[in-house]
């Protein structure tokens, strides 16, 4: 996933199978395991998709979650994961498809 320093995001290209992570912490900066997580993800057309955990989503330790996402478009996309139940926290951040020629 190549870093762009000047803009401060990750550039990606289509058809690229990118994995976006998640960690939840408490506010005493514990990792924590929300009861309910979800992962929204806008791509550039403005359509929205929801995934969730239990379902989708994989845990791989407290706290830490992920999904594999396929990337279809370019453009910037943007992605929100929300921990709701035991403990809530949300936290959004985008990353960058680069256009194709072919």
């Amino acid at each position: 996933m190549p870093y762009n320093a000047n803009t401060g995001t990750y550039s990606y290209n289509i058809g690229d199978l990118i994995r976006i992570q998640g960690t939840f912490k408490d506010i005493n900066g514990t990792v924590v395991d929300p009861t309910n997580i979800t992962l929204k993800v806008k791509v550039p057309a403005g359509t929205v998709s929801t995934y969730y955990y239990p379902g989708t989503i994989t845990r791989t330790s407290t706290g830490v979650y992920y999904f594999d996402f396929a990337i279809t478009a370019s453009g910037t996309h943007y992605y929100n994961w929300a921990g709701t139940g035991a403990y809530t926290v949300a936290d959004e951040s985008s990353f960058e498809v680069v256009s194709s020629v072919f």
